[in-house]
């Protein structure tokens, strides 16, 4: 199986933050596998913009050895490498300055697509906007792409959307979220609306409950300043989360496009019931003989932020009432994986007898790692002596599915990326969507700090809180385990 690979118009793409750590390991090598790919046109460039006293020739060493580190991919030589790079220029700017800008202005060509990456912290978003605009470097059409977090609150999130909406349309805003340009996210879609067989059961009819998780084995290490400012709410639940389960959970959209995807989405996070203190646990890491806990990390010994949390959610609509969809986020879990798990419903009756046992179907939808779905089917054990039931998996894995070309499977930044350049908006998110999440987010981080309440420990590389795994067993429930 060979992929086609879709061309893109020329462009020019300005990184703001082009030496920073995110443009180093995902944006430049993944620009640089779209170039082997032959994706990307001959005349297209790449401009780095950055505080940094660098000149181009620093600037392309400096890609040439984050793709040598971060690239997984074996089909380009020094060539092929000599030949991206070639593509690359470097601006020295000052974000909240006038340094720069008039180079930055002289480099960019007409009549090409223009897009403008903040990989920078959200302080500054404004500030770049403002002067892409006052210096006229860009125009109606040019495309801006911005990083989360967006926001911390409700109200930092409108006045982020409001000082971007002073100088760019909502149409040439691009909120990335990475998790929705993996390639399992994508076949979800396709799964739900592409085949028959699942939408007639995608309901509380058939589904007793979803689990959506995405466990790290990772701590916070350096990070632990600034993920003490947020925790894994507004971390990885308020996005991450929140739309993979707008994905599992949307009504279908009229037509593959952006906005309608989007409109469904935002009418799944609106339907949202609030949550009860009863339907959340946080939790903190323990330090264990070698590694420090998470107040460590932290540098805070009196620490209240979470590094764990699940939540029982349930969505006021008539596909949806009545089925909880369980969410659950954490650092230092016994595995790395990312998976969304329809449960569904017991058969109604069983004509085999209790000696075959309950048995229920599970489609399992895995992110990462070994990207696939796997549907859980009961079948008859091999063998004589009755009917005697057991469940087995129905398993696809782009490794084994697509063989060699499993290796070619798109990273979720070079699509992104390249959507941005084709100006296809579906796979960001919108400014109202980005709102009702925080809508949503904050009463329950307000309830918990009103409260006081501590988050329970819980050992590191375990599943997580025993409270979190009790939730469940309340309703006669249970987690998946976490496993590679």
């Amino acid at each position: 199986m060979v992929s086609r690979v879709i061309p893109v118009d020329d462009f020019d793409l300005v990184i703001f933050g082009g030496t920073g750590d995110l443009a180093r390991r995902k944006i430049l090598p993944g620009l640089y596998r779209r170039f082997c790919a032959g994706q990307m046109p001959e005349t297209a460039r790449i401009i780095g913009a950055a505080r940094s006293e660098h000149d181009t020739e620093e600037f392309r060493q400096l890609v040439r050895d984050a793709i040598r580190e971060f690239s997984t991919k074996n089909t380009c030589d020094e060539g092929q490498i000599g030949a991206f790079l070639e593509r690359l220029d470097y601006v020295q700017v000052d974000a909240r300055g006038s340094d720069g800008w008039d180079a930055l202005k002289e480099m960019m060509r007409d009549g090409v697509v223009k897009a403008y990456y903040f990989s920078v912290a959200p302080s500054l978003f404004g500030d770049i906007a403002e002067r892409l605009q006052s210096y006229g470097i860009a125009d109606e059409s040019a495309r801006i792409v911005v990083e989360k977090p967006f926001g911390r609150d409700l109200d930092s999130a409108k006045k982020l959307n409001a000082d971007l909406a002073k100088h760019f349309d909502e149409t040439q805003i691009y909120r990335i979220d990475h998790y929705l340009g993996k390639e399992t996210v994508q076949n979800l879609m396709a799964v739900r609306f592409g085949n028959i067989l699942f939408e007639p059961l995608w309901n509380s009819q058939y589904v007793d409950h979803i689990q959506i998780t995405v466990a790290e084995t990772v701590g916070v290490g350096g990070r632990g300043e600034y993920y003490d400012r947020s925790g894994a709410m507004r971390d990885m639940v308020q996005n991450h989360l929140m739309q993979l389960l707008c994905l599992i959970a949307m009504e279908p959209p009229s037509r593959f496009d952006p906005d309608a995807v989007r409109d469904e989405k935002l009418k799944v996070i609106r339907a949202l019931e609030p949550v009860d203190h009863h339907s959340i646990v946080r939790g903190q890491y323990e330090a264990t003989a070698t590694e420090p806990s998470y107040r460590e990390d932290a540098g805070d010994p009196r620490s209240t932020t979470e590094s764990f949390i699940a939540l029982r959610c349930m969505i006021s609509n008539w596909r949806w009432a009545g089925t909880p969809f369980f969410l659950r986020t954490g650092k230092k879990l016994k595995a790395r994986t990312s998976e969304i798990a329809v449960m569904f419903k017991d058969a109604p009756h069983s004509i085999f007898g209790e000696e075959a046992g309950r048995h229920a179907n599970v489609l399992s939808i895995r992110l990462q790692p070994n990207e696939g779905m796997t549907l859980k089917v009961t079948i008859k054990e091999p063998g004589p002596g009755g009917m005697r039931l057991v469940d087995v998996p129905l398993d696809m894995s782009f490794a084994e599915a697509l063989g060699d070309d499993a290796e070619e499977i798109t990273d979720a930044y070079e699509r992104l990326i390249m959507d941005v350049i084709r100006g296809n908006q579906t796979l960001f998110m919108r400014g109202d969507e980005v709102e009702a999440a925080w809508a949503w987010t904050d009463p329950l981080i307000e309830s918990w700090e009103k409260r006081g309440d501590m988050p329970k420990a819980y050992e590191a590389y375990s599943s997580g809180p025993e409270e979190a795994a009790m939730m469940l067993h309340r309703e006669g429930r249970r987690w998946r385990e976490i496993k590679e």
